[in-house]
């Protein structure tokens, strides 16, 4: 193993042992669960998006194996004062690049659960909550 694959998965246990943005939000403008069936991972993502569309704010709530919670820390750090605009661009090679190790296709699932949320939020927020506002 080379210092590079080395200080990335130094950086995952980081991220997994002491995850970025975490918990809970009352204030949330889009709370989303996504669960994986196939390993048990889930996570809670909360959003508060400003009248511009940004994220102002995030919380996640992970539960799951090391690629599953590191990818949902990093995401939130990533993705933290960027518009919703900015946010659709982004795509699973994104994801692969932050967490910067050779992802199994079994692990696949775990490393794309944050961005599969995100995603989902977004939906979420354009279809039922923007319009209430």
């Amino acid at each position: 193993m080379d210092t590079i694959e080395l200080m990335y998965q130094e950086n995952i246990l980081d991220h997994y042992k002491s995850p970025r943005n975490f918990g809970r939000m009352e204030n949330a403008s889009v709370h989303h669960h996504e669960y994986n069936p196939l390993c048990g991972d889930e996570l809670d993502m909360f959003l508060v998006i400003d009248k511009h569309k940004k994220i102002a704010d995030i919380k996640v709530n992970p539960h799951g194996c090391a690629i599953s919670v590191a990818s949902a820390s990093m995401l939130s750090e990533e993705i933290k004062g960027k518009s919703i605009g900015e946010i659709e661009k982004l795509k699973k090679e994104d994801i692969l690049e932050m967490l910067g190790i050779p992802i199994s296709p079994v692990r696949l699932k775990c490393a794309l659960l944050s961005l599969d949320t995100l995603k989902n939020s977004i939906l979420i927020f354009e279809k039922y909550v923007n319009k209430q506002v």
